[in-house]
């Protein structure tokens, strides 16, 4: 259990420091402010790391990007029970004001 909360951890620090070296200050998008950027970058380090601690959800194969609040989560699952947790652990997200699943579920899975 600890191995993985330790993981869990290192992913979201991974991620962060990923998102943060990639994007530097540059407001995009047409977002108004540097604000709004941070909170949606936050928003999808916080529904990533939720998809590492969980069995079922593959953090690799599925994509989170966040725009003002609405989480568009893409990619491939490996079966529809996936997808369906996928995309209610990016709803129970504080902060998240919707949620858009354009998640693919693999044939022959």
């Amino acid at each position: 259990m600890l191995n993985k909360s330790i993981l869990t951890l290192a992913c979201a620090a991974a991620l962060a420091a990923t998102l943060a070296a990639t994007s530097g200050c540059a407001v995009t998008r047409s977002q108004e402010t540097v604000g709004a950027y941070v909170d949606d970058t936050a928003l999808t380090t916080r529904v990533k790391a939720k998809f590492a601690a969980d069995p079922t959800v593959s953090a690799m194969a599925i994509s989170v990007e966040t725009l003002k609040g609405t989480v568009q989560l893409s990619g491939f699952a490996k079966s529809y029970e996936e997808k369906s947790i996928a995309e209610k652990l990016a709803r129970e997200t504080s902060g998240v004001v919707a949620v858009r699943n354009d998640i693919a579920v693999r044939q022959g899975s």
